[in-house]
């Protein structure tokens, strides 16, 4: 599958900008939510290992997640599960693991048949589709490292997959929220970095989102408030989307506040 190697360079990409960093970048926190750099890199490398025994079957994918799913489904933390399954790594030992157990999975699920269908913490999803949402969480909890560190990502047109996730899950941004889906979704008009147009849905001049394909992602993933881009959107339908979007499963989460999450300026030096 092509995305499989998408997700490889997606994971290569969020390793070169760590490779190198002292130590002390693994405890400190990051602008989503706290989670320092250790927690996003387990948190990555808990839920890739889930999406690899997930593709070995319903009965390994289970024997993994175990109690943690027990205890998210009694309303624990999601950033909780990882830490009896790590029992303690961290820093750079966390970082090789996590580097050899992404390139593992990539090379799984390239010899997958993208239909094959594999279960998952929500609704089971086909191989494409998970391989797409390990991509998609690289990407969006890669942002927050690339942040903190004051480091602009080279992006590349492989995100299309993460835009194409945000476009089909237009009606799951209301659902989630109990709301009724408004119809037609809107027009999607958006710029690859590579300066290719993509788009999505029925032209509609009243009922648009246009702009960067980059910012899009950031908006869906919610790692950017949608005022905090400069994505066009029309009164209605497609401004309430974009004021909401959740392209990820799990309760309704709202979009970080306007300015809150941003290139820092003052990131730690690498020396």
């Amino acid at each position: 599958m092509q995305q499989a190697q998408d997700f490889r360079e997606e994971y290569e990409g969020l390793a070169a900008v760590l490779d190198g960093q002292p130590h002390r970048i693994f405890t400190t926190p990051t602008q989503f939510k706290g989670w320092t750099v250790n927690d996003v890199l387990g948190h990555l490398h808990f839920f890739n290992a889930a999406a690899e025994a997930a593709l070995a079957g319903a009965e390994a994918f289970d024997a993994m997640l175990g109690q943690a799913a027990m205890d998210l489904a009694a309303g624990g933390q999601i950033l909780e599960m990882q830490f009896p399954w790590l029992d303690g790594l961290s820093g750079p030992a966390l970082f090789a693991e996590w580097r050899i157990g992404a390139e593992r999975l990539a090379n799984a699920y390239a010899a997958a048949n993208p239909k094959a269908r594999v279960k998952w913490v929500g609704p089971e999803m086909s191989a494409l589709s998970a391989i797409t949402a390990r991509q998609m969480e690289t990407w969006a909890h890669g942002q927050e490292i690339f942040d903190l560190l004051g480091k602009h990502r080279e992006e590349g047109d492989r995100i299309r997959n993460i835009a194409h996730l945000g476009v089909a899950t237009f009606g799951w941004s209301f659902q989630v929220r109990g709301q009724a889906v408004p119809l037609p979704p809107p027009h999607v008009v958006l710029t690859a970095p590579s300066g290719a147009i993509w788009q999505w849905n029925d032209p509609q001049d009243d009922n648009r989102v246009e702009g960067s394909a980059v910012e899009f992602a950031q908006v869906v993933t919610q790692v950017r408030n949608l005022a905090d881009t400069q994505l066009r959107t029309t009164p209605g339908t497609a401004r309430r989307w974009m004021s909401q979007a959740q392209c990820f499963a799990g309760p309704p989460v709202a979009p970080p506040v306007p300015g809150s999450r941003f290139l820092n300026p003052d990131a730690p030096s690498s020396t």
